[in-house]
């Protein structure tokens, strides 16, 4: 009886033992296989290269370089040994003298080196960002569990040049500003990952798992930026602004009939590899983000609708007095006082008359206007690849006051930025068409296959007979006797033309002007449109001193830099005094 009491209790024993190996073997078997898998294998990221960015000649912008950020394995660096190299005497051991050897090629204090290298963990930062020449010198000590990450870092090799339209990246990587910003998901790339197996002190097994996930790289953007151009641009403003004592100052540079920017410089522009030295509202474009009112420059978009509808051309004829008062009681005055002269068309704006544009203004109705004002492109964001572009200001007509109808005209009661009022000018040196312009001309993929920026036809605005008119008579602005003769670039015929604007203060005062010039090289088949503008000079604001000598230095070396021929044809003589 005790016998089978026993046989019983062992049989029962076995059964419970064998019910559970068969649930460790079979239910829980491949979970703790797994477990035992997971906790022999380590999982490394590898970062995508972030993709380059260009300018339109293929010269680097913006680049990431290789680096290594530097990691101990403290269960293996105690092992290390330092011995005498000819006599192969042990001279230290085990973390100390570790520490010792590595300290001064990590700029590192040895004791507090030192100390991070004591522990069990298997990977603790030692330093991050250093050289492939620094990490060839750390792993030729050959200190064990001395292991390396491969990491990137942006560089900007031309350091402010177009810093303005770059951008940066954060720590992370990630684009915080300009086209880094813009397009960063496409910079980017897709990140790979490195699996190996380590054994119990955690080095890797030669012989061992090792599965790899290669990375793919980011795009390369290629812009339309001329690296030269950007260059020339933002030294001459920077001098401009330095010369008048101006707050800040712009250029961008259009090429004609594509949209196509080939340079937006803007005065104290950020170094990308140092952007933290900049303020956070210099670091952007204010050609693109900035809005002002256009002044003087503004009326061309007003002498373009009167003669698409027929009510002027270029010989109308007009009484103009230095103060004149219209029949809604608004009275506007001309910048400087004179004789009531007889002008035509042309006259008046190679005079830059208000009393003589709202003449011509009052002709059109003003919904009719604010049309052509849309078209130009006015109170809309072009849709530039740049982060902060403003749309500017223009209100609808039916929230015009009776003074407001009048001053927007003249390119007042709105605002505009540079990129919009250069994109106007070039519209008019396109034949009347507009082209949005754009930065980017394209995307590389890792393999090199470039995808082209897709352009539309553009937008009809007016006629190409009323735009030609029009740049007949901008190109009176830079004859003797206009405002615009600084700008006058030698062996170019230049059409252009000035402004000047009054800058509220926030307080319902006006105590400070911009000046602004913008125009087209060479007027006869125009190829560059260029618009500046300074911003709050304290003394001489007149768009005609300030900024019509960048505007000459700017597109001399544009039309040179694209090898543009000479004018061999003389400027239409067109009539400015009326008989």
């Amino acid at each position: 009886m005790r016998r089978q009491a026993a046989l019983t209790l062992l049989l029962t024993v076995m059964m419970v033992f064998g019910g559970r190996l068969v649930y460790v073997q079979a239910v829980q078997g491949p979970d703790l296989a797994e477990q035992a898998k997971a906790d022999r294998t380590r999982t490394s990221l590898i970062r995508a290269p972030r993709g380059d960015i260009l300018d339109s000649d293929g010269e680097v912008l913006a680049s990431s370089v290789e680096r290594f950020n530097v990691g101990v394995n403290q269960r293996l660096v105690r092992n290390y040994e330092r011995k005498d190299p000819d006599t192969g005497e042990v001279l230290g051991a085990g973390a100390a003298a570790a520490a010792e050897v590595l300290a001064p090629l990590l700029g590192r204090d040895k004791a507090e080196l030192g100390a991070q290298l004591v522990g069990d963990s298997t990977f603790v930062y030692l330093a991050k960002g250093l050289t492939p020449e620094q990490w060839r010198a750390i792993d030729a000590l050959r200190v064990p569990g001395i292991e390396p990450e491969e990491t990137t870092a942006r560089i900007y090799p031309n350091g402010a040049t177009a810093g303005n339209l770059i951008g940066y990246v954060g720590r992370e990587g990630h684009g915080l500003a300009g086209l880094e910003q813009s397009f960063n998901e496409a910079l980017t790339g897709t990140d790979g990952k490195l699996t190996v197996e380590i054994g119990a002190t955690g080095q890797v097994i030669p012989t061992g798992q090792r599965e790899e996930v290669p990375a793919v790289a980011g795009h390369t953007v290629r812009t339309s930026i001329d690296r030269d151009l950007q260059f020339l641009a933002q030294q001459k403003i920077d001098e401009a602004v330095a010369k008048w004592g101006a707050q800040w100052g712009a250029v961008v540079v259009e090429e004609v009939g594509t949209g196509r920017v080939l340079a937006i410089a803007d005065s104290g522009t950020v170094d990308p590899n140092n952007y933290q030295k900049w303020d956070a509202a210099d670091r952007g474009s204010r050609a693109v983000s900035a809005p002002y009112e256009p002044g003087s420059t503004g009326k061309l978009p007003t002498f373009a609708a009167a003669l698409e509808e027929g009510v002027v051309d270029t010989g109308t004829p007009f009484t103009v007095p230095d103060r004149l008062t219209m029949p809604n009681g608004q009275t506007f005055t001309d910048n400087d006082n004179h004789a009531t002269a007889r002008l035509t068309t042309t006259g008046v704006l190679a005079a830059s008359s208000n009393t003589g544009t709202v003449q011509i203004g009052d002709k059109i109705a003003d919904e009719v206007r604010y049309g052509y004002l849309r078209g130009f492109g006015f109170g809309q964001r072009t849709g530039i690849e740049l982060p902060g572009e403003t749309p500017g200001q223009l209100r609808p007509p039916d929230s015009w006051d009776s003074r407001t109808r009048y001053t927007t005209m003249f390119g007042q009661g709105m605002s505009v930025s540079l990129l919009q009022n250069t994109s106007m000018v070039a519209t008019l040196g396109n034949g009347g068409v507009r082209m949005d312009p754009h930065i980017v001309d394209g995307l590389a993929d890792g393999d090199g296959v470039f995808a082209p920026t897709k352009v539309g036809e553009g937008t009809r605005v007016v006629s190409e007979a009323t735009a030609d008119k029009v740049i007949a008579m901008m190109e009176s602005v830079t004859a003797d006797g206009g405002t615009g003769v600084l700008g006058r670039v030698e062996g170019y015929r230049v059409a252009a033309k000035t402004g000047t604007a009054q800058i509220a203060d926030g307080k319902g005062g006006l105590s400070s002007r911009l000046g602004s010039y913008v125009g087209l090289a060479p007027a006869e088949d125009p190829k560059l449109a260029v618009g500046v503008v300074i911003y709050k000079p304290p003394g001489m604001s007149y768009g005609g001193v300030t900024a019509a000598p960048v505007f000459r230095d700017v597109m001399g070396f544009g039309l040179r830099q694209m090898g543009v021929p000479p004018s061999t044809t003389p400027a239409p003589d067109l009539p400015r005094e009326a008989g």
